[in-house]
C-alpha cells in the first residue's frame, strides 16, 4: 500500500486523489497511521461486504435462537418491565 505523510497528503491533495484511484493510500501522521483514502467503488465494495457479513451473523443469531426454542411470545415475556 502506498504511504504519504500528513503534509503532504495536504500539499499535493489532487495527487494523493488519484493515486488512490488506483488503490488504497495510508496517510500518515508523526509516523503512525492518521487514515487511509481510498476510491468510492472500494469504499462502497467493502460497505458491502460489511453488510453481507453482519445479515451473515444475524440470521445465524436468528436460527441459533429458534433452535433453542426462542418464539415471539418467550421475547416479549423476557423484556417485559416488571417494575
Amino acid at each position: 500500500m502506498k504511504e504519504v505523510n500528513a503534509k503532504n497528503a495536504k500539499n499535493q491533495f489532487g495527487q494523493l486523489l488519484e493515486s488512490a484511484q488506483r488503490g488504497p493510500v495510508r496517510v500518515t501522521r508523526r509516523g503512525r497511521s492518521a487514515g487511509v483514502l481510498m476510491s468510492e467503488e472500494q469504499y462502497q465494495r467493502l460497505r458491502g461486504i460489511a453488510w453481507d457479513r453482519l445479515a451473515a451473523t444475524v440470521e445465524a443469531m436468528q436460527k441459533q435462537s429458534a433452535d433453542n426454542g426462542m418464539t415471539d411470545e418467550v421475547l416479549a415475556e423476557l423484556l417485559v418491565d416488571d417494575r
